[in-house]
């Protein structure tokens, strides 16, 4: 199987990472990758948010599958460029795809599942983002209607901020979704998903403040840890039951199928597990933690999701251990991030014991160094027997890592090794 992998980010490297173990898969490429992913495959120079090019480049390497990671592509249409070229993807049209784009369309089709989800309202002017404040009162949650790479929420007690973060939405033309805040622990899920049949992968936890504690400004996502051994009993098949089963339907109905990994980001409330956010892609960074545990081959997997056969795949296997992983950001992140800075430690890191490196922001200097090219630039996951070892291995590697300026939090997973999630039953 030949395998084209579409994005250039940590989610992209360790799928690539995983299709390399894959007995099945016999050739990976990558459009356009980034400095590490292009240490493992070739990586090819084409903008992935143009179909025809991604198109070309497929039918050139005569592709078995493409996987497309992010989501603007996703939403630009690559998917729909390939499977009208009768050409396998993993990964939803671009009228699926809404149910990331859109999160007033995705908060529609959960109204049309019955799936549960915070009370929303959609604003579209300073009057009605104001009223919708104030039917929610404080926290605030304030969202971009449309992506925004997992940095387009602000959640704030302050009600001028969160007017303030709408009033660039309108300035700029778009909307906002204004919700109720939802309390308790946050969980990710990747749902594979061939239209009509689920598979559900290992839930995840990751961490979107900058800083250590929850603080300072959302990000893409500071570090991820699996599984999640506090979750309650029978978590997964409530989640499939009660929120990705109901919503593929209601996407299958309405004659948009969606076809690759449902993201479901959710909160474990007083009222039960509510839907905070979907994605119509692999999360990153709980990606880089997830898929360092599977077992099962990966390509063959996501080939049975794009031709309709998931309804086919052996019960999915799994290591043992538990995999954190830590984001390493670069200087200024998220609002100025610094690039260009050289990064040194690389094949140190990588060489401790259970520890991987995954590049997301990097590129190769004309010298040959491999430098910062984006605001989280790499992900440091640590396989261990405990949480405790895990974490002790990612934070090893992030050890041996230089880069000027550079941010990590140092509290991934660390609640959660000292026992203090609590989910509250529901009801209470």
């Amino acid at each position: 199987m030949k395998v084209l992998v579409i994005g250039p980010g940590g989610r992209e490297h360790a799928i690539i990472r995983s299709l390399l173990n894959d007995p099945f898969v016999t050739e990976v490429h990558a459009a356009p990758g980034n400095a590490g992913i292009a240490a493992d495959v070739q990586a090819h120079a084409v903008d992935a948010q143009n179909p025809e090019a991604v198109l070309a480049l497929a039918r050139e390497l005569q592709s078995s599958l493409v996987i497309v990671g992010p989501e603007a592509p996703l939403a630009a249409g690559v998917a729909d460029a390939l499977t009208a070229a009768n050409i396998p993807v993993f990964g939803p049209s671009q009228a699926a795809a809404q149910l990331e784009a859109s999160k007033a369309f995705a908060k529609e089709i959960m109204a049309i599942a019955g799936v549960p989800t915070a009370m929303a309202r959609v604003a579209t002017d300073a009057v009605s983002a104001a009223d919708a404040l104030d039917a929610f009162g404080a926290p605030y949650v304030v969202k971009d209607d449309g992506l925004a790479a997992g940095k387009g929420v602000v959640v704030t007690g302050d009600r001028e901020e969160a007017l303030a973060h709408a009033a660039e939405c309108f300035a700029a033309g778009g909307s906002v979704v204004i919700e109720e805040f939802l309390d308790g622990p946050e969980v990710s899920l990747f749902v594979l998903s061939d239209g009509r049949h689920a598979v559900p992968l290992a839930p995840a936890q990751d961490f979107k403040r900058i800083f250590d504690d929850d603080q300072g400004p959302n990000t893409g996502g500071m570090g991820a840890y699996s599984p999640l051994e506090w979750l309650p009993e029978g978590f997964v098949d409530d989640v499939m039951e009660r929120v990705a089963g109901p919503t593929i339907n209601a996407m299958a109905d309405r004659g948009t199928p969606f076809t690759g990994v449902l993201y479901c980001g959710l909160a474990l409330t007083r009222r039960g597990i509510r839907v905070i956010e979907f994605n119509a892609r692999f999360g990153d960074p709980e990606t880089q933690a997830v898929l360092a545990r599977l077992k099962t081959p990966l390509g063959s997997l996501l080939l049975a999701a794009a031709q309709g056969t998931l309804d086919d795949v052996e019960p999915l296997t799994w290591r043992p251990e538990t995999a954190v992983g830590v984001v390493v950001a670069s200087a200024h992140y998220p609002d100025a991030p610094v690039t260009g800075d050289v990064i040194t430690g690389l094949d140190e890191a990588a060489a401790l014991e259970g520890v991987s490196v995954l590049h997301a922001g990097t590129a190769v200097n004309d010298a040959g160094a491999t430098i910062s090219a984006g605001g989280r630039v790499l992900a440091v996951v640590g396989l261990g027997k405990s949480l405790s070892s895990a974490r002790e291995r990612a934070y090893a590697g992030i050890a041996k890592i230089g880069l000027a300026g550079s941010q990590h939090r140092t509290d991934i997973a660390l609640r959660a090794e000292q026992g203090k999630i609590i989910v509250e039953p529901e009801g209470h």
